[in-house]
């Protein structure tokens, strides 16, 4: 099959295709624009199909893979299943292709529209080819990195190579539930359970049944509500509120968060017998800035994610822009990243995105630490600074301070028991 042929064979199950004639064109252009699923004759030019494919699966390891061989070749066939791709026989048959296609971007809803966990970062390829691994298995996984370094990707990416795969993924940001009612949601509640329950409701660990359940800022959870999480994890049971009676769930917890969890169960605001539930295997995201090298990688995927929406017509960056992006600490990592250039394709008018239209907002200079004060007191001279510079505003000052309303909440309280009258 021609790749005009298999381009339309592609395009006919609903998807976008991008052919090139050698590994050095697919390359370039799989670095540019990324995809969840390539097609690699085995026999293309260059570094041949299995080294294209080998880079591939090194660059973005969740990307799908097709060998394309003529049969009777049991060495493609090994190294194909070595990486974890398909072998489609040659010659091509339309409705193979199409199969191919519609299996892999649609067995995972909204896999396809997905933005790929792209790296060439060495950290970060041993840390996504821990997630495939722990994929296969049923252990509890913690996630751990700044805000903004994909850890809900991670998070997919596991749950999408697993057994799980065709079963439901639910992520619950711990931090935008009231207190009140985090426990019907995570658990469910009866009718008349509480003032405001007209009905019997399911909890997102039933929701999540035979998938994958994603615990988002999981140190929100308070201490009241981790014993119940902590059964759940322990029983594979939950009880609703207001009911007498254990409902079974078969359930894979993830939980994620932006905080040191072990410095949260020694300051005591979560439980230590939860930690170890949680943390069978735990992964770290490094921040962007550990990981510069993928910034040009990163900043030409946004830039084609977002050139339609935004009315860009830019299709690359000058030099000085590059270098700009490349100098910049990045303390929102990714999602900073995605918002500048975002921000950048609205402003620039020319083919090219220069330095002019990179907006970025410098760092703070850090503050001074007197040697002899706790973490505690510098948390705490931190918070209440901030609060006074954005006079008082909870939500902006957990936004400037990268963490939620909740802990902000929840910082005050301790400092008023410490030193009454000290917060206004």
């Amino acid at each position: 099959m021609a790749r005009k042929s298999l381009a339309a064979a592609i395009q006919s199950a609903g998807a976008e295709a991008v052919t090139a004639a050698d590994s050095d064109e697919a390359l370039t252009a799989f670095r540019r624009l990324g995809s969840p699923l390539v097609f690699v004759d085995a026999n293309l030019p260059g570094l041949g199909g299995l080294g294209l494919a080998r880079t591939v699966k090194r660059i973005a390891p969740e990307t799908s893979v097709v060998l394309m061989a003529r049969a009777g070749n049991p060495e493609i066939e090994a190294h194909a299943h070595g990486l974890g791709a398909v072998v489609l026989q040659k010659p091509l048959r339309f409705g193979d292709v199409r199969a191919v296609v519609s299996q892999t971007l649609g067995a995972t809803p909204g896999l396809a529209g997905r933005a790929p966990l792209l790296t060439e970062s060495a950290r970060m390829e041993t840390v996504v080819s821990l997630a495939r691994r722990i994929a296969r298995t049923e252990a509890s996984v913690l996630i751990q990195g700044e805000t903004g370094t994909g850890k809900e990707l991670l998070a997919r990416l596991i749950h999408d190579k697993s057994a799980r795969a065709v079963g439901p993924f639910v992520a619950v940001n711990c931090s935008a539930l009231p207190e009140t009612l985090i426990e019907s949601e995570l658990f469910g509640h009866e009718r008349g359970a509480f003032t405001g329950a007209a009905g019997r409701r399911a909890g997102r660990f039933e929701v999540a049944a035979g998938g994958t359940l994603v615990l988002d800022e999981v140190t929100e959870i308070p201490l009241s509500v981790q014993a119940k999480l902590l059964r759940a994890l322990q029983e594979r049971e939950v009880d609703r509120v207001g009911s007498s009676h254990s409902v079974k769930v078969d359930v894979r917890v993830i939980a994620i968060a932006n905080h040191d969890l072990r410095a949260e169960v020694q300051a005591g605001r979560f439980r230590q017998d939860l930690f170890y539930r949680l943390n069978v295997v735990s992964l770290h995201l490094p921040p962007l800035r550990a990981r510069a090298g993928d910034i040009p990688l990163l900043a030409r995927h946004f830039l084609r994610k977002h050139a339609e929406a935004t009315g860009g017509c830019a299709e690359g960056f000058t030099a000085e822009a590059m270098e700009r992006l490349l100098a910049h600490p990045w303390p929102g990592n990714i999602r900073e990243l995605e918002n500048v250039i975002q921000r950048a394709l609205i402003l620039c008018p020319d083919r090219e995105i220069g330095q002019e239209h990179v907006a970025l907002e410098e760092p703070a200079a850090p503050a001074l630490v007197t040697p002899g004060r706790t973490v505690m007191d510098v948390e705490r001279d931190l918070i209440l600074a901030t609060l006074k510079s954005l006079n008082g505003n909870r939500t902006h000052a957990a936004k400037a301070l990268g963490v939620s309303v909740r802990t902000i909440r929840n910082r005050l309280r301790e400092y008023r028991l410490v030193a009454p009258g000290a917060v206004c």
